[in-house]
């Protein structure tokens, strides 16, 4: 069973998903946070696989409240535009992905799914055209020193994540087993301290192994 946080400002928002959520085979709304210290408190206490997070609610706003996210929750961040800054940070703080809130009900019962397996929403092309528009002008440039503890091939892997690849697509690019491939990508997240894949192609970009106009 996939256990499902939501936090949301607007009740009427936290219902329609809760109905949604409900109604599908393994999944189960556990809790509902009208705001991010809420959402903060509920989380430690549910442990929730994924929490569905609006990124602008009163008080402690989504944004801060995902950087406070206990491990392992996986953070969907929801937000009414798609290029967003408040949205680029939240990939920076933690969250897995995100999705617009007009999206279609299929389409978030799915990422549901994938973030809770673990992986990042990074298929839509627009979260990588997010992360390029403003990981060169972030508030907090992200220290690269780090990217000195990874092995030369770690660091290709990094950049071939950046530019948005899958595991079998750099395994295929680099003449290797997908195994092999996981596990660089796997070690070179422990490296850097990247909560997900979401997270190594901010750094990617940030540390300049990526730049904007390659994809």
């Amino acid at each position: 069973m996939i256990k499902v946080l939501l936090a949301d400002d607007q009740a009427l928002v936290r219902a329609g998903f809760r109905a949604l959520l409900d109604a599908q085979e393994g999944i189960s709304v556990v809790a509902e946070a009208s705001d991010g210290a809420e959402a903060v408190r509920l989380a430690e206490h549910h442990m929730p696989d994924v929490a569905l997070m609006d990124i602008r609610m009163p008080g402690v706003d989504g944004l801060a409240a995902t950087r406070e996210m206990p491990s392992p929750v996986r953070v969907i961040i929801l937000t009414t535009f798609e290029l967003d800054e408040y949205v680029f940070e939240a990939l920076r703080g933690g969250a897995s992905g995100f999705l617009v809130k007009d999206t279609e009900p299929a389409e978030l019962i799915q990422a549901v799914r994938v973030v809770a397996a673990g992986e990042a929403l990074l298929s839509p092309r627009v979260t990588r055209r997010l992360i390029a528009e403003y990981a060169t002008r972030a508030k907090e440039p992200r220290a690269t020193a780090a990217l000195g503890r990874l092995t030369d091939r770690e660091r290709e892997v990094l950049t071939l994540v950046g530019s948005g690849l899958t595991n079998d697509e750099i395994a295929a690019r680099l003449f290797m087993a997908p195994a092999t491939a996981k596990t660089h990508v796997s070690r070179t997240m422990i490296k850097l301290g990247a909560r997900d894949r979401a997270q190594l192609v901010v750094i990617a970009y940030e540390s300049g192994l990526v730049r904007p106009g390659w994809l």
